[in-house]
């Protein structure tokens, strides 16, 4: 053998060695890279969400993997059962990390869950049952209106003590607190008027109104400044100004005609601004859809029509604004309106709920930031 043939063979096999060290290198350096924990975004889905249908995903949280095309994580284990043993119909979710819990209503109990430790605090049953309740966003009190009777009950999360008592009598319903944690804001089932509170007193301060009908599902924009409603009797929403206290605008959905509905009674039950406040998205029970509205104009606009799979009753968004989520559990994604999924449990059947909330989590599993049940804008400035 030549010298020639020789140095060849050298060269090449000190290529594949070199080859073989720069794969293992590679394999090394992805398996570090999956070993290192990334922030998470997980979706809480309380169940029965609609009514108290266990065929839309049992009973509990189940939790989901927004950034892994919404893939099943775990199931956690719910109270609320009623004498029988039965779920009662969930009415509200809410979440803060400050304090670290999560909270789910039913018809009769409130209940409060550990975010990390995904076991029970307490639960409670309060004087005449409970509905949606919506929480201060630094964690100190929940506005837990009654079952549609007179009261709304200040609970202090931690205990679930009542601290205070509001009366409107106007049949108590939706509940949301803006963002800045200032005013909380109070729909009945019996009464056209939006009760306004200042947190500070739990007292009222105003009403916004009248509106057509009685107020069903609501949302306000960021700054506070105007609230978005659904009525009854109306394929669309109204708006009203929160600052002066009277109603804007009547929008209609053109060109769709109402129907029976199966469930809340009226034909818009879902409403909400995505987190830029740039659209408004409400929801058409009978004809199985969710408009879209350009809400850069005054009075907003209409834009398009999305299908979904059922007869949806809530929409809500991510914090981040990327997702948009009927109760129907479809997934839309916001910027293009396009479905990208829809929800399902552990044994891939169908997930639907009027009640789920987002929360993040650090690298180290800590929980850092939420969202909540609303689609609430976002824009402060």
């Amino acid at each position: 053998m030549n010298s020639t043939t020789e140095r060849q063979r050298a060269m090449l096999t000190r290529r594949e060695a070199l080859a073989a060290a720069a794969a293992t290198l590679v394999a090394g350096s992805a398996v570090h890279a999956q070993a290192v924990p990334k922030p998470r975004r997980l979706l809480y889905v309380a169940t029965p969400g609609i009514r108290n249908y266990l065929e839309y995903g049992g009973h509990g949280l189940v939790v989901l993997d927004i950034d892994a095309g919404h893939k099943f994580v775990k199931r956690i284990p719910l109270a609320g059962l009623n004498a029988e043993g039965k779920p009662d119909n969930v009415k509200g979710i809410c979440a803060n990390t400050k304090i670290g819990k999560i909270f789910v209503s039913t018809t009769k109990t409130l209940q409060c869950v550990d975010i990390v430790t995904e076991k029970l605090d307490w639960e409670k049953p309060y004087p005449n049952g409970c509905d949606r309740m919506s929480m201060d966003p630094a964690g100190r009190f929940i506005y837990l209106p009654t079952f549609e009777k007179d009261d709304w009950h200040v609970v202090e999360p931690l205990s679930g003590d009542i601290i205070a008592k509001i009366s409107p009598k106007s049949g108590a319903h939706n509940t949301v607190v803006g963002l800045d944690g200032s005013r909380a804001y109070l729909a009945g089932l019996r009464s056209p008027m939006l009760t306004v509170c200042d947190t500070a007193t739990h007292k009222i301060v105003s009403e916004v109104g009248p509106f057509a009908a009685a107020i069903r599902p609501f949302t306000v924009d960021g700054r506070q400044n105007r609230a978005y409603v659904n009525v009854n009797g109306l394929l669309g929403f109204e708006i009203g100004d929160i600052r002066s206290g009277k109603k804007l605008h009547r929008v209609e959905v053109p060109n769709y005609k109402q129907g029976p509905v199966k469930r809340h009674g009226c034909p818009s039950h879902g409403i909400g601004l995505t987190p830029d406040e740039k659209q408004v998205w409400v929801v058409d029970a009978f004809n199985q859809k969710v408009h879209v509205f350009d809400n850069t104009v005054d009075p907003p606009k209409y834009m398009e029509s999305l299908t979904v799979r059922d007869e949806p009753g809530w929409v809500t968004f991510t914090v981040k604004g990327d997702y948009a989520y009927p109760s129907t559990g479809d997934v839309f994604e916001t910027s293009n309106r396009k479905r990208v999924t829809q929800l399902a449990d552990e044994k891939g059947g169908i997930l639907m709920s009027e009640k789920m909330v987002e929360i993040h989590f650090d690298a180290n599993g800590k929980p850092v930031a939420n969202g909540d049940q609303f689609g609430l804008g976002r824009v402060r400035g």
